[in-house]
């Protein structure tokens, strides 16, 4: 999630959230009342995915630490040549790159 994003699409939000419920109660402070529960709620959303997100890359990352260690009694292999992705030195060239 990336911060900047969301939190303009959380104001883009609460700006039409806050329209379509003047228009529906034609109370301000109404209005004021349902879009600041409304905000509480997206920030705790948001909150509740970072979370997630977080636990989730941890929880990936000692899998992956402990598998590895495990099965070859090293640490996992990081190098370009052997993991099947292009070496971050090709993405600038102009020319072809030759597999």
């Amino acid at each position: 999630m990336y911060a900047p994003r969301v939190l303009v699409s959380m104001i883009a939000t609460l700006v039409f959230f806050a329209i379509v419920t003047y228009f529906i109660t034609q109370s301000l402070s109404t209005t004021f009342l349902e879009t600041a529960l409304c905000a509480i709620l997206l920030q705790t959303g948001y909150f509740a995915g970072v979370l997630f997100l977080i636990r989730n890359s941890e929880k990936g990352r000692r899998e992956a630490l402990s598998g590895a260690s495990v099965a070859t009694g090293v640490g996992p292999n990081h190098s370009d040549e052997k993991s099947g992705s292009l070496p971050p030195a090709t993405m600038n060239r102009t020319d072809p790159v030759k597999y």
